[in-house]
């Protein structure tokens, strides 16, 4: 595999900086930098853990909603001709348990202008309604102003060099979530061609946390369930649904910069 991708990542380390060490070696193969964007409040050791590793930038952020902004804007001082953006802890448990379907994905990320990765049916399976139920509410609503399906809170996507220098032009730190569907918004409008891929290894990450490997179906299954049964779950949940919709509609009517040669 060539390495000319760059991987950018958000992660707040939750018990996971051991597996990262251990899949380590993975990541350095298939990327040709490695991002790791960090929120303020990551632990000082895990910080330091991570920026030990040869081969990975970290950065940790003055303030955590910066984070994905960051992550990308870094990427775009590298060399790279591509970009994977992944939140780290989906990453992980991607690489962990379906590493084949995780390198066919990155053959895609090198041949699209804008890769939507998204969840199959049985990735979606293993996640809270609380997630599933608002999370089709902003993907739904933008997927039908961009004409097609898209799955857009899996956490996971891939850029070229000309759709990344797009997306620094018009965008700028503090959207945090928002960037679920203000990145893809922003490009359409731009010209570039929109991609979508549905992936089984995006399947729910959280109860992954503080585990030393990928948690087992039922582990999910019984999480997914303690998840719903909390009401402060489902008004977290419909307020990152609200930023998502209020960052894409703001995408969506704002002037955009198109960079040097345009589209």
């Amino acid at each position: 595999m060539t390495t000319e991708i760059t991987l950018a990542t958000t992660f707040h380390p939750r018990g996971e900086t051991a597996r990262l060490e251990r899949l380590y070696p993975q990541l350095l193969a298939a990327y040709r930098h490695l991002i790791v964007s960090l929120p303020p409040d990551a632990a000082e050791e895990d910080a330091e853990r991570i920026g030990e590793l040869p081969g990975v930038q970290t950065h940790v952020n003055a303030d955590w909603a910066h984070g994905r902004y960051q992550a990308l804007r870094l990427a775009a001082v590298t060399d790279a001709t591509c970009v994977h953006y992944c939140d780290m802890d989906r990453l992980l448990r991607w690489v962990e348990t379906r590493p084949d379907e995780w390198t066919q994905t990155l053959k895609q990320v090198r041949q699209s202008d804008c890769l939507v990765i998204g969840r199959t049916a049985a990735a979606w399976d293993t996640h809270p309604q609380a997630l599933r139920q608002t999370e089709a509410i902003s993907s739904g609503l933008f997927s039908r102003l961009l004409g097609q399906t898209l799955d857009l809170s899996a956490g996971s996507k891939g850029f070229s060099r000309r759709a990344l220098d797009c997306l620094m032009a018009n965008t700028a730190p503090g959207r945090a979530i928002g960037t679920d569907a203000e990145w893809v918004v922003i490009l359409h409008r731009a010209g570039f061609p929109v991609d979508a891929v549905l992936v089984d290894g995006l399947d729910w990450e959280i109860p992954d946390q503080h585990q030393s490997a990928a948690a087992s179906p039922e582990r999910q299954r019984v999480l997914a369930s303690q998840y719903d049964a909390d009401p402060g779950r489902w008004a977290h949940r419909v307020r990152i649904a609200q930023e998502i919709v209020d960052a894409g509609m703001d995408a969506w009517t704002r002037s955009l910069q198109l960079p040097t040669g345009g589209q």
